[in-house]
């Protein structure tokens, strides 16, 4: 009787959660973590221009970017231990703030180091958000709906990194730099104060808190912060600085190994862990984080190459690239509902299966493009491509949670959207790599032609050389840019080659996740809701 008395005391301690449209919830926490998603690419096409107003060099305004996907990288496993040990709504809302004061002092520094510190301060912040967002519609929506709801939240998770670009090119180019960081400020305020009226903690969070509270494990995360920031300097930096060449490069891995390794082994023997792996022993929740990982790998790895292809190759300008990637995110925004609609009917694993399969089909059409392809061609593949990727967030993240317990909710999503974040920065630094090397690679063979034993190139040359003669340049002259119109031709056509090879890889890593979906435990529908048999 005493134990009765003690819970009831407890449990009147709650306030009584109003009744609200689950839907206005939907859009409060869509609406912050379209604003975060969108800072990790809103800033890429600025940073000429960030390096010129701040006296700086291309190559160190890169930090830029590499000091928000560190912090960000770093917050996000952490999302669920603070939600329990401040409550989630006061650790969403003390976000939120943070991600607005920050995008404010973003905007009006005055150096680049000062720019630095604050996308730091931005990215932890805004790192938390995605998590914290997904436990919240987790926990608002019943079982059936949770669906369409998840399809809500993905629209503005994958269409953010598509339309990021664009975006930020647009307002560079018509007002400053500083401006897309500006933006963020009353969609900051506003999504303040609808968290305030609409959002609530469960119940379990404040008989938690309230009952036992939480030790600080400062090793854990000591060792996390370490290694997640070490291999996200890595993997940024690791391109131009010729990767294990360097000496900074080599630093950096270790030190990744070393936390990331030690930080497993620390938190599996705590109690009260700060990330808990012992998630990941759950099998389908670890193949979901998994593709989770191969996801963002594709997504970001496909959203850099395809701007910098049209760029480089076909001489478009930052917007057009940028307008070339927008009908793949509009065809992502009508999807994402109707696929929601449909884990109602079908089994998620297959809709993932289908995903898989139709977005590999656009990349491997990307992968036969040659230099005369036009702006409908980019496009159509984009637009395939997108198609596919539809069929992917949402009924991931379903099956993932599908046997995960609600009060572990916040942990999960901090570590599935840790796996997304860190395939996008591989994804970006593998295909940038790949890009380079294997550039280098086709223009030696092509060089190899460039013989006067070759007759093709002879006669090639001749050509060139007379067209020259023809429009008024003397026979010494011609030649010499006959020789560099060529060189100019076998450079292009060895890029060309190198991004074809990316687009083909990045259809077999789609390809490859497809027998995983077949040791997913199976999942069955019950009244419109998917579970867990």
């Amino acid at each position: 009787m005493p134990t009765t008395l003690q819970t009831e005391v407890v449990d009147l301690r709650i306030p009584a959660r109003p009744v609200i449209n689950p839907w206005f919830i939907a859009g409060t926490v869509m609406l912050a973590t379209f604003m975060e998603v969108l800072d990790t690419s809103v800033a890429n096409v600025a940073l000429p221009h960030i390096a010129g107003s701040l006296s700086s060099s291309v190559d160190e305004a890169t930090w830029v970017l590499t000091a928000y996907l560190v912090a960000n990288a770093v917050v996000l496993p952490l999302s669920g231990w603070f939600s329990t040990l401040f409550g989630r709504k006061r650790f969403y809302m003390a976000c939120v703030l943070l991600f607005t004061a920050s995008s404010a002092m973003c905007g009006l520094a005055p150096s680049l180091p000062m720019l630095i510190l604050f996308r730091v301060l931005q990215g932890l912040g805004g790192g938390a958000l995605q998590p914290v967002s997904q436990a919240i519609l987790r926990e608002t929506f019943p079982p059936e709906k949770q669906g369409i709801a998840m399809a809500m939240y993905g629209m503005g998770v994958v269409f953010a990194p598509v339309v990021g670009p664009t975006l930020g090119g647009w307002i560079t180019d018509n007002y400053t730099w500083r401006w897309i960081f500006l933006i963020n400020i009353p969609v900051g305020i506003c999504s303040l104060l609808l968290t305030s009226l609409l959002i609530f903690d469960p119940p379990y969070l404040f008989r938690k808190t309230l009952r036992d509270g939480l030790k600080i494990d400062y090793i854990g995360l000591g060792l996390l912060a370490t290694g997640l920031g070490s291999l996200e300097i890595m993997l940024d930096e690791g391109q131009r600085n010729d990767w294990f060449s360097s000496h900074g490069i080599v630093a950096a891995a270790v030190i990744a190994a070393i936390g990331l390794i030690g930080v497993v082994l620390w938190e599996l023997r705590q109690k009260e862990p700060v990330v808990d792996f012992r998630l990941l022993k759950e099998r389908t929740f670890a193949i979901s984080t998994a593709s989770m990982f191969v996801l963002g790998f594709v997504l970001y790895g496909s959203t850099m190459a395809l701007p910098l292809f049209l760029q480089t190759l076909l001489g478009y300008t930052a917007m057009q690239s940028g307008l070339a990637l927008s009908p793949g995110g509009l065809m992502i925004m009508i999807m994402m509902p109707i696929v929601g609609i449909l884990l109602s009917k079908v089994q998620a694993r297959w809709l993932i299966v289908f995903g898989l399969i139709s977005s590999s089909l656009g990349l491997f059409e990307m992968s036969h493009w040659n230099t005369q392809i036009n702006f409908g061609h980019a496009v159509s593949a984009r637009v395939v491509q997108s198609f596919g990727l539809a069929f992917l967030f949402v009924p991931i993240n379903t099956v993932a949670f599908s046997f995960v317990a609600r009060a572990k909710t916040g942990y999960a999503t901090g570590l599935i959207n840790l796996a997304r974040n860190i395939g996008g920065s591989s994804g970006i630094a593998i295909c940038t790599t790949l890009i380079a090397r294997r550039e280098q690679f086709h223009q030696q063979r092509l060089v190899e032609h460039l013989s006067p034993l070759d007759l093709r190139y002879q006669s090639a040359l001749a050509g060139a050389k007379q067209l020259f003669i023809t429009n008024g340049s003397d026979p010494s002259q011609a030649a010499a840019q006959a020789h560099g119109m060529i060189y100019n031709m076998v450079q292009q056509q060895a890029a060309m080659l190198s991004f074809n090879e990316v687009f083909w890889f990045l259809g077999v890593a789609f390809l490859a996740v497809i027998p995983l979906m077949f040791l997913m435990k199976r999942t069955g529908l019950v009244q419109g809701a998917v579970v867990a048999e």
